[in-house]
This record gives structure tokens, sequence and C-alpha cells, in this order.
């Protein structure tokens, strides 16, 4: 089964999801494909992603921007020089701050290494990421989904997407966690593609809370 997609395969893997599944293809029908959504494979891109936790897209590029102002290149070791005040000046909250000091930290220490993560199964690479402060399993299913572009994610603990996924699909509200996954398993190997849809769908709709985007 393909593991990976990329700009070649994303079109007619969305075509192939909507082929068996009217309600998939009612939202290519009404808003076009979906955009494919990616990221490089750096440190700046993982604290990007630790920003975007609880928070809306805008605040979180934000502080990104900020950020890149005062250091001009987001890498540990000049992330490591700033000063707690520096960090706040940022619009770092306290505890985005000690996650952030503790990425960069592992980084140059070895205990991460990015580009080996771009080799390993999807189990794997989670269990490196979520023993690191602050990365658990959202930040590395964006991780999964929009830096390796692995297809087969669904982001359970993303609220975009959840209530897009019960929208479509007509689920109450109350749905639990093991009603979604199992509707998002009809999707699978395709189910980071899914979920590209969802969030689609989602952003479209006049109903999205900025607080649920979390692209």
């Amino acid at each position: 089964m393909l593991k990976q997609f990329n700009h070649t395969n994303y079109h007619s893997i969305c075509d192939k999801l909507a082929a068996d599944d009217p309600d998939l293809a009612g939202i290519i029908s009404a808003h076009g494909y979906p955009p494919l959504w990616s990221r490089p494979n750096t440190f700046e891109t993982l604290v990007h992603i630790i920003l975007e936790q609880q928070v809306s897209l805008a605040s979180a590029l934000s502080a990104l921007n900020k950020m890149r102002e005062r250091v001009q290149e987001i890498t540990p070791a000049r992330v490591l020089l700033l000063t707690d005040e520096e960090f706040k000046a940022c619009y770092f909250s306290r505890q985005k701050t000690t996650y952030t000091k503790y990425l960069a930290e592992a980084i140059l220490s070895g205990q991460i290494n990015l580009a080996e993560l771009e080799q390993l199964p999807d189990d794997v690479i989670r269990t490196k990421l979520t023993a690191l402060k602050g990365i658990g399993n959202w930040t590395a299913d964006v991780y999964l989904m929009f830096v390796l572009q692995h297809a087969d994610i669904f982001p359970i603990g993303d609220l975009a997407a959840v209530n897009a996924l019960k929208r479509v699909k007509g689920l109450s509200k109350e749905a639990s966690r093991e009603d979604v996954m199992a509707v998002a398993e009809r999707w699978a190997p395709y189910k980071t593609i899914a979920s590209m849809l969802l969030w689609h769908y989602y952003l479209a709709s006049p109903k999205s809370s900025p607080k649920e985007r979390t692209l």
C-alpha cells in the first residue's frame, strides 16, 4: 500500500476516496480539491507546530514571525541564546518557551534527529516525538501528515477534523472517539488525504472557529 503522498498522486488519491465515499465527493464538488498542505522537515517547523497547540493559526504564525525577526534564522543554537523575557516578547507562553528550549536541546544533543525520522515507520516516529516534553499525539500527527506526508493518519485530537467528520457523516456532537475512528478507518490507507478534505470543508464553513483550525 502507498505509504506517502505527493503532488504527483495527491489528486488521484482524492478521486479514489471520492469514488468510494459520496460525502467526500460532495466536498470536492462544492469546494474543489484541498491544497496539499506541506511543511519542511526542520526545527522551525516543529516550533511552529508547538505554537499552534490550542491557539489560532494567526496567533501561532505571529509568534513564529516575531521570533524570526529577533534571531533571523530559527535554529536550536540561536533559540537557546534567548532569555525567557525575549521569548515572552515573541509572544511565547511560559509553557511553550519550555517546550521550545527542550526541543532545541534534544536536537543539539542528538536525542532526536529529524532527518532520520524520514526513514522510520509511523509508530516509531510517534514514540520518539512524544518522548519529548511538549509534544503529544496531535503534534506528532501534524508532523507525520504535513512534514513527512504519511498517507494514513487521522488526527483524532484535532477538533476541526473531528467536527468536520461529524458534520459530513451526520454524527451527533456527542459521538465518541471510537465512533469517529470507526468512520475514519473506512478511508484507510488514505486517512491523511481524507482529513485534508475534511479540513478543506471545515475552513469553507461559516461555523468554523479559528481556534479549531490547525493547519
